[in-house]
C-alpha cells in the first residue's frame, strides 16, 4: 500500500475488536450528484430499513458496539454518534440523505446500507501516512464554524485519525476535517471502512464499494487492501 495506515497500540487496547479495510483509488472522476448516485442512496435507505426491521439504528448490534467504544474514550454516544449511526438517522428521517457529490454519495450509500462507518480522503491532500491515535489535545483540526474556516483541537485522549499536518477526522469517525475531504477536484482517494467485531462484514462491504467506484469512474485504478 503506497499510503501507510497505522493504528496505535493504545487504540487497539481500547477496542480489541476494531478492524478496518482500505481502498486506494486513482484516476477517479467526481461530479455533482447524479440521478444514478441519488438512486444509490435511495436503495441504501431501503436496505437499511429492511435490516433494522423497525428498530432504531443504535439498537443494531454493530452500532451498539460502536457506542460502547465511544463511551470508552469519553464521548457521549447519544450526543456524539459515529458516522454510520448519524447517517442512518438522517436516512430514516423525512429529509433523507444529503446529496453531496458522486464519490461521497457512493461511500455514504455503502455506509448506510451496511451500517458501517466509511470515510473518504483526498490522497493529494494527505501528508505522510494516516494514523489512528489517542490525541494529546495539541493537534490542529481544520473545520468550519459559523460558515468560516476555523482550527479546533481534539480533547486529550480522544481517538482521532491524523496525518502529518494534523487531525483529519475527530472522535474516530464523527466529523471529517475540511482539509482532506473529497471535492469536485479530487481524482485520487483513500476510503476507509471501519468495523467492530465480525458483524461488520467489512470484506463484502469493501468489495461492493470497489465495484461501485469502478462503475462511477470507469478506468480508475482501484486497490482493495485486506482487513487490518
Amino acid at each position: 500500500m503506497s499510503l501507510q495506515l497505522t493504528v496505535a497500540d493504545d487504540v487497539r487496547a481500547l477496542a480489541p475488536g476494531f478492524h478496518h479495510i482500505a481502498i486506494e483509488a486513482y484516476g477517479l472522476v467526481n461530479t455533482a450528484s447524479t440521478d444514478d448516485s441519488s438512486a444509490l442512496l435511495d436503495d441504501a435507505t431501503r436496505r437499511l430499513a429492511a435490516r433494522l426491521d423497525g428498530r432504531a439504528p443504535h439498537e443494531d448490534p454493530h452500532m451498539a458496539a460502536w457506542r460502547e467504544t465511544y463511551a470508552a474514550f469519553g464521548a457521549k454516544p447519544n450526543r456524539t454518534r459515529n458516522s454510520a449511526e448519524a447517517l442512518a438517522k438522517r436516512a430514516l428521517a423525512d429529509s433523507g440523505l444529503p446529496r453531496v457529490n458522486t464519490l461521497v454519495d457512493v461511500y455514504n450509500a455503502i455506509s448506510v446500507a451496511r451500517l458501517i462507518p466509511v470515510g473518504g480522503e483526498d490522497l493529494d491532500r494527505v501528508t505522510g501516512g494516516m494514523r489512528l491515535i489517542r490525541a494529546t489535545g495539541d493537534e490542529d483540526f481544520a473545520t468550519v464554524v459559523s460558515g468560516e474556516p476555523a482550527v479546533e483541537h481534539p480533547e486529550p485522549g480522544e481517538v482521532v485519525w491524523c496525518d502529518g499536518e494534523g487531525v483529519t477526522c475527530r472522535r474516530w469517525n464523527w466529523r471529517q476535517g475540511t482539509r482532506t475531504r473529497l471535492t469536485g477536484t479530487s481524482v485520487n482517494a483513500l476510503f476507509v471502512l471501519e468495523g467492530m467485531g465480525a458483524q461488520a462484514d467489512l470484506e463484502a462491504a469493501g468489495t461492493e464499494l470497489a465495484e461501485l467506484l469502478e462503475k462511477f469512474s470507469p478506468g480508475a485504478r482501484i486497490t482493495l487492501h485486506p482487513a487490518a
